[in-house]
């Protein structure tokens, strides 16, 4: 039986029942999660085993491979640029990345890149695997090639080009990594336990991410071409991950490394009009700017189901199979099941992340279950 370690407050004791249940019934391997309430922290909770064989703990600083939860991150990263005027979203990406315009891609903007419609949801041809460690390859690709649909007609979810593309435009904009202007400019401040770019002095905390089993029926399904290029044909797995070289390397999409307390408390800025630990980083007008709506409609990516995105966020829609209280809230998860919820209503956050992985789109149940019984704690307030 695994032990859950952690703290609730009085108002989410069931919490723990709930989490604690996702063991018992075997669809947890290990995990944590984390929830702010005005920027306060108010559950913080971890339990189970980073590894396979379970012959360690997880315990209070394991962190893990978040996948596409580091998206919210590096989306954080360019609001917190927008915030103090160094970059203009609406502004072609060819402003601050002259290459880029090639192949009829000058008009293309900087929200369209986080919002997931600039029609660079892959590579043609397709790359992946080792090609992900040598940004300029990456980059250049991106910068020459024609987009796969025309840019702003409808979203196609940008899998691992996202942080190549916006991480691109932060270099051009500071001279530094994307990965290293969110340690000095977020991370550091915060004193959170989230990388993009993993230190080899952190390896010996990171739990091993465990793959679910891809059904026949799932192996057999149809694909477009884009989404082919996409999902399919870049080469990466769940094995990459637990190499040296996949997490040194700034992958601002999908290779993040964190828990469930450092993603709860960074975003907790957003909920907070800007405030986090006390200190003031963005402003309330910067953190609501992720509210605006960028693309309504089917994902050209995710098997047209229904999204919509503002920027670098999800917002409410029918791909998130979890009813949402309040209209001004953001959400992105990562493959596998991590997940985040920000609800600028409510001031709240809600973030979860595992090794053992599942087959979904946007989080799971897991996850679900605990932040509705989070809600009902807020409501017994």
């Amino acid at each position: 039986m695994s032990q859950i370690e952690g703290f609730t407050h009085d108002a989410f004791s069931g919490v723990r029942d709930v989490f604690a249940a996702n063991f018992a019934n075997g669809e947890e391997l290990g995990a944590s999660f984390c929830a702010t309430v005005e920027g306060e922290t108010v559950v913080d909770l971890w339990g189970g085993f980073p590894d396979e064989a379970k012959t360690r703990p997880w315990t209070r600083d394991t962190i893990v491979n978040v996948y596409s939860t580091t998206k919210t991150m590096t989306a954080l990263t360019a609001l917190l640029l927008a915030d103090r005027g160094e970059l203009d979203v609406a502004a072609p990406v060819a402003r601050y990345w002259p290459e880029f315009a090639a192949n009829g891609k000058e008009r293309i903007t900087v929200a369209q890149l986080m919002s997931h419609s600039s029609g660079l949801s892959g590579w043609r041809p397709a790359i992946g695997g080792e090609d992900f460690y040598d940004w300029d390859q990456v980059t250049a690709k991106l910068a020459a090639q024609a987009p796969l649909w025309e840019p702003g007609t409808a979203s196609g979810y940008h899998v691992y080009t996202f942080g190549f593309l916006i991480g691109e435009v932060v270099r051009r904009i500071t001279g530094k990594s994307l990965g290293t202007v969110f340690r000095e400019e977020i991370g550091q401040p915060l004193g959170a336990d989230f990388w993009i770019g993993l230190p080899e002095t952190e390896d010996h905390r990171v739990a091993d991410l465990v793959p679910f089993e891809l059904s026949a029926s799932a192996a057999g399904v149809q694909m477009s071409e884009i989404q082919k290029l996409s999902f399919v044909l870049t080469g990466t797995d769940a094995a990459s991950t637990r190499t040296r070289a996949w997490r040194a390397a700034e992958i601002p999409a999908v290779n993040g490394h964190g828990n469930a307390r450092s993603i709860a408390e960074i975003q907790s800025l957003l909920a907070n009009g800007g405030v986090a630990k006390g200190k003031r980083i963005m402003s309330e007008a910067g953190c609501r700017r992720a509210l605006q709506q960028q693309t309504e409609g089917p994902d050209l990516v995710m098997a047209g189901m229904q999204v919509r995105f503002g920027l670098g966020f999800g917002l409410p829609s029918p791909i998130l199979q979890l009813e949402l209280p309040h209209p001004n809230s953001l959400f992105w998860a990562g493959g596998g099941g991590s997940f985040v919820l920000i609800d600028l209503d409510a001031r709240t956050t809600f973030a979860y992340t595992m090794n053992k992985m599942q087959r979904s789109f946007v989080g799971d149940e897991r996850s679900f279950r605990i932040i509705r019984a989070m809600w009902q704690g807020l409501d017994g307030d």
